[in-house]
Parts: structure tokens; C-alpha cells; sequence
């Protein structure tokens, strides 16, 4: 399966949607482009929504550090909601949890940035 994505704007914050499955930092590069594009015009607030990845190993996670080292690196935030169990686990295991917000849904990851 692939990776796929979409990213809408709401009050000017960027809401990424992450699909398929996140194992390859190559498949990422278009995310990856996107989003530094719009860090680069100025829109640093950014939520990742991951209900629909499927699948996710230690490039993923590299993936996700990237994006919010992004928007940080630019006085901006990034918040991940609708986070499933497994990636929840593997945030745990890796202690990420403590490094990135995590939000139960997109209104609570919205307030989270403002």
C-alpha cells in the first residue's frame, strides 16, 4: 500500500491527512515538499491527522519527527490527532509521546495550537 495525503486549510491552520502506510522516508518526499512550501509562505501551524495510516515503522516515525522539527524550526507547532493504537504504542515505546502533542480529535489538536 501507499502513502497518501492531503492538506486543506482551517483558520489558518494546515490540516495534513495521512492514509496507507508510512514505511519509506522516499515515499514521504512529497509530503515532505508540501509542507515545507507552506512553512516557507508563512503557515507554521500545522495538525496531522493519522486515522487512516494503516502502518508505520521507524522511517515513518523520522517522517513525523521532520514535519514537526519543521514547523517548530519556524515558531510554529504541529499537533497529531486520531492517533491508533498501534502507532500509539510504538510513540510509547520509543518515548516519542514526550515530544510530540497528541490530540483525541481535530477540534482538541486546534485548540492545542492557539
Amino acid at each position: 500500500m501507499v502513502l497518501d495525503f492531503n492538506i486543506i486549510e482551517e483558520n489558518n491552520i494546515q490540516i495534513l491527512t495521512l492514509s496507507g502506510e508510512l514505511i519509506d522516508k522516499n515515499q514521504a518526499t512529497p509530503v515532505l515538499n508540501a509542507v515545507d512550501e507552506l512553512v516557507e509562505a508563512g503557515n507554521n501551524k500545522l495538525i496531522i491527522d493519522i486515522k487512516d495510516l494503516k502502518y508505520m515503522n521507524s522511517s515513518g516515525l523520522n517522517v513525523l519527527i521532520q514535519l514537526l522539527t519543521k514547523t517548530r524550526n519556524n515558531g510554529g507547532e504541529s499537533v497529531i490527532y486520531n492517533v491508533n493504537k498501534k502507532i500509539t504504542e510504538l510513540l510509547i515505546i520509543t518515548k516519542l509521546n514526550t515530544l510530540f502533542k497528541v490530540a483525541e480529535t481535530k477540534e482538541d489538536a486546534i485548540k492545542m495550537l492557539s
